[in-house]
């Protein structure tokens, strides 16, 4: 959806199978050492720390778990030196439906609210530490049911990055 874009990161097995590991995207492609995928895909690694949801910014290449590909890209995000970032489909909620893209079919898993509501949690936790660190994160996901991001409308919040 971005070929355009330094960096893509998946942590779903099934997701860089479906895609075959996104041949045609030129930048660096990024998954965790939970599985193994096939060399030509290009794939460079992080470690998550599984049993810990926190963010992790003083070890590069190495996340908090967080439950979603979502936290492991925010905290990376973080660690490439990114001073502000910008959430776009961070909504968090099931209410509104399951995607931006609807149901995940072909072996890849969908949202529960457990899911949901431990990702919330992860995520708004989260906000202080990156604060502290100087990382400005803008909540583009005008429902979003995360809290404790300031929410702004994308073309707000992308003004002025070009």
């Amino acid at each position: 959806m971005a070929p355009w874009a330094d960096v893509l990161y998946a942590c779903d097995e099934a997701w860089w199978k479906k895609y075959s590991g996104v041949p045609d995207f030129s930048g660096l492609k990024i998954s965790h050492d939970g599985y193994r995928s096939p060399q030509e895909w290009n794939l460079r690694r992080i470690k998550i720390i599984r049993n810990d949801d926190r963010m992790h910014l003083s070890s590069f290449g190495v996340v908090g778990w967080g439950g979603n590909g979502g936290f492991h890209s925010l905290n990376l995000a973080a660690q490439f030196g990114a001073k502000r970032i910008v959430l776009v489909g961070f909504d968090m909620r099931l209410d509104m439906g399951l995607h931006w893209h609807g149901k995940h079919v072909s072996g890849l898993q969908n949202p529960t609210v457990t899911n949901v509501n431990r990702w919330r949690r992860c995520l708004d936790l989260a906000a202080p530490v990156l604060a502290d660190a100087g990382v400005e994160v803008i909540n583009a996901s005008m429902q979003s049911a995360l809290s404790a991001f300031p929410k702004m409308r994308l073309e707000e919040a992308i003004d002025g990055f070009a």
